[in-house]
């Protein structure tokens, strides 16, 4: 099942979000007593908004329809950006936002994973640094990196994506930020989908295999 809910931060001069939230098919409150897993999803530029109306394009939240048979097996939240505003505007905000929702979902906080696409590609850069403590893994789809920090995603599994003929943030952006966190001794793989411009995220979030590999992770 999946929500249109709106967050706002209780502290002062922060950043609220408005915010789709995808509920596993198998999850019933009446008689969960477990921890699920959660995918924190950041979209791209073109989504940024204040009614939450166009969150949902390009994310997973499409595999996660009841027609797809039994969904996908953890929570999703997908906050929204504000218009003119980047990720890396709100990452205080956005560490108060996961803290609510770790709060208020039965989350099993040493499994929580990190997506983006596009800005939100950056922005999953971005957060996983700042914060890497918070990851038991991260999946930037066709972002911009920050390569000089990547020493604090070296015990951060990462599987980045990116098309190799992206015409609007190149590929060498997940290239060198997948190449300096291997030379840290770290454990990123990456997905080059050859032939494909800026819209690697359609290759990515189809895979199945993705979502195994993320759940295999914990912190």
């Amino acid at each position: 099942m999946t929500e249109l809910k709106k967050w706002e931060n209780p502290i002062e001069n922060k950043q609220s979000f408005p915010y789709l939230q995808y509920t596993p098919l198998k999850y019933n409150k009446d008689t969960n007593t477990g921890k699920w897993p959660l995918l924190v999803c950041l979209h791209g530029a073109g989504e940024r908004g204040d009614d939450g109306s166009l969150i949902h394009f390009n994310l997973p939240f499409d595999l996660a329809k009841p027609e797809q048979g039994e969904g996908l097996p953890f929570f999703m939240v997908a906050p929204q950006c504000p218009k003119g505003k980047y990720w890396g505007c709100f990452i205080e905000s956005l560490n108060d936002y996961l803290d609510y929702i770790i709060e208020v979902l039965p989350i099993d906080p040493k499994r929580v994973y990190l997506t983006g696409l596009s800005m939100g590609g950056t922005g999953t850069w971005g957060w996983g640094i700042a914060n890497p403590e918070r990851f038991a893994a991260i999946i930037p789809v066709c972002g911009t990196g920050i390569c000089w920090n990547t020493e604090m995603l070296k015990t951060t599994p990462v599987w980045a994506h990116h098309g190799t003929v992206d015409s609007c943030i190149p590929a060498s952006e997940s290239i060198d930020m997948v190449n300096r966190i291997r030379c840290q001794g770290g454990n990123a793989r990456l997905s080059l989908y050859e032939g494909v411009d800026h819209d690697s995220w359609i290759q990515a979030y189809s895979n199945l295999k993705l979502y195994k590999w993320m759940l295999e992770q914990t912190l």
